[in-house]
């Protein structure tokens, strides 16, 4: 195993990087959902052009029919877990990695939050119930009784920090992302967003190393504009959240994300008006606050703007770059301390 930090991931996030900068100041995140590349048809789910390349470098048009040809696993029975592996070990260091010509130096912060499908989401929430019949007794035929499982839309995101706006294109408009990077995601992912976000840290994180995250995304009703629905979230639905007893007993970090444009068309992306991104100690944590009375009164809060397009899901949380020690809570009203 090499010891050279110079060369792995890890010397861009402490304890091997010693030197970070704290703000209070909004930062600009672009947000990037991910799907993986699977056999799912198009239909189900969208495609970006060129993504879900097979080993000649070639898109797979129909991975339905074809999902034995994508590159990133030619067994469908271990698609998934290569992807995920993929994802971390493979993906990340890539984007962390400077290649000579290239740095990485803008990006403060660059977190992979994967999705967990035994984690809660609003499809399958807690509290879990045993299967049993009239009588209390489990049922002698699981095998007709299995729930049917409902997918999220996105498999995870890549959560991308910078400093201003500009920061992105000084970043991604280097060779390194503009070609090596974007191939490796059309290897990886079937469809990526590219929207930016402005971050408000409402609860900082004491190391900012929290392992696990709830994440919320919003999608307005169409009563709503996306103005309206960004004001009252930070300050009517912020208030909500930040007062109840179970926020403080579970929620280690507590940011929103406002949308507000695109590096690039982003059919599906544009969609999202705002993100919120809840962190705890273990997801049990999570489970426990979303049974809590605290979290009913969150939620008909968020139910107040969000249209049934939203959804929410749980994530386990990978810092690939964080160069941002202490994370300080967002001052609102956009000036540094």
């Amino acid at each position: 195993m090499s010891t050279d930090f110079t060369r792995a991931d890890n010397a861009h996030r402490a304890p091997v990087r010693r030197e970070f900068t704290a703000t209070t100041k909004p930062l600009i995140v672009t947000p990037t959902f991910v799907s993986r590349v699977d056999g799912t048809s198009r239909g189900v789910r969208p495609q970006d052009e060129g993504s879900s390349k097979d080993r000649q470098g070639d898109e797979v048009t129909s991975p339905d029919r074809h999902p034995h040809e994508l590159a990133i696993e030619l067994d469908p029975n271990l698609a998934f877990e290569h992807w995920d592996e993929y994802w971390r070990k493979v993906h990340g260091p890539k984007f962390a990695w400077d290649e000579p010509g290239s740095s990485s130096e803008r990006v403060l912060r660059y977190d992979q939050v994967h999705r967990l499908a035994s984690g809660p989401s609003c499809f399958f929430s807690p509290p879990y119930r045993a299967m049993v019949d009239e009588s209390g007794r489990l049922p002698e035929d699981p095998e007709r009784r299995v729930p049917v499982f409902r997918r999220p839309r996105w498999d995870g995101l890549a959560y991308i920090t910078y400093a201003e706006e500009a920061d992105i294109e000084r970043v991604l408009g280097q060779e390194k992302f503009a070609e090596r990077i974007i191939a490796d995601e059309q290897t990886a992912f079937r469809m990526v967003t590219r929207e930016i976000t402005r971050e408000f840290i409402l609860i900082p994180s004491a190391r900012h190393r929290d392992p696990i995250s709830l994440v919320k995304i919003h999608m307005r009703r169409p009563e709503l504009s996306r103005e309206v629905l960004q004001r009252r979230l930070l300050n009517e639905h912020a208030e909500v959240v930040m007062k109840a007893p179970a926020t403080h007993e579970f929620v280690r970090r507590y940011a929103q994300l406002h949308n507000i444009g695109s590096t690039q068309e982003d059919p599906e992306g544009s969609k999202i008006d705002a993100v919120s991104i809840l962190a705890f100690a273990s997801m049990n944590d999570v489970e426990d606050y979303l049974v809590s009375a605290d979290h009913a009164a969150i939620e008909a809060s968020e139910n107040v703007l969000a249209s049934e397009g939203s959804e929410w899901w749980s994530a386990i949380n990978y810092s690939v770059i964080n160069r941002l020690l202490p994370e300080l809570a967002t001052d609102r009203n956009g000036e540094e301390a």
